[in-house]
């Protein structure tokens, strides 16, 4: 069975690709035209199931399972800001850059360099008898300073729980081991294995 992707993110493709070398995974794109999905969940599990299912019927393919993802880093000092909101957080057309350097600033206006903060992943996998969502967390600090030029998003500005660099500094199977999303992919694949 065929793993479609939900998502046209580069980032997010790689990633996931990577950690689900086991399947053929084929990011919507790639079978059909990509189509704005409306994300106005209030939660990542929503917005993930609401992108999911929208693949899902679009594909019009009773063989395939769609997977979602709806992720973002939430920061304490900022009543969890951006959450839902993070891929948009500086505006629509925003990129990666532009959504770290509001961040990194909200931070500053608070008069701080740092604060609290942490990521969540849900996933989403919709099948045609069948929807699941698993969740995966990853806790740490968020910086008013980016360093490092790995990863995308946040990376640059966030540093996991235990670690001195941020996820734009640390080597990449570090990254996969902390990561939010390899934490519910690694759920998400004991469900699909069973499907």
């Amino acid at each position: 069975m065929k793993l479609v992707l939900a998502t046209g993110n580069k980032g997010k493709v790689r990633e996931i690709k990577e950690l689900c070398k086991d399947y053929e995974v084929i990011p919507y794109g790639d079978i059909i035209d990509e189509f704005e999905i409306v994300e106005d969940g209030d939660t990542f599990k929503e917005n993930a199931l609401i992108k999911a299912r929208a693949v899902f019927k679009a594909l019009d393919d009773e063989d395939v399972m769609v997977i979602a993802d709806d992720s973002g880093i939430s920061v304490d000092i900022l009543d969890s800001e951006p959450g839902i909101y993070s891929a948009r957080y500086a505006g629509v057309d925003a990129n990666d850059k532009d959504n770290l350097h509001k961040l990194m600033d909200a931070i500053k206006a608070k008069g701080k360099t740092k604060s609290d903060a942490h990521y969540t992943a849900a996933i989403a996998i919709v099948t045609k008898d069948s929807e699941y969502t698993v969740h995966g967390w990853m806790y740490g600090t968020a910086l008013s300073e980016a360093s490092g030029d790995g990863g995308f998003g946040y990376d640059p500005m966030f540093i996991p729980e235990g670690y001195d660099k941020t996820l734009g500094e640390l080597d990449n199977e570090i990254k996969k081991r902390l990561s939010h999303r390899s934490k519910a992919l690694f759920l998400a694949k004991k469900i699909i294995q069973t499907l």
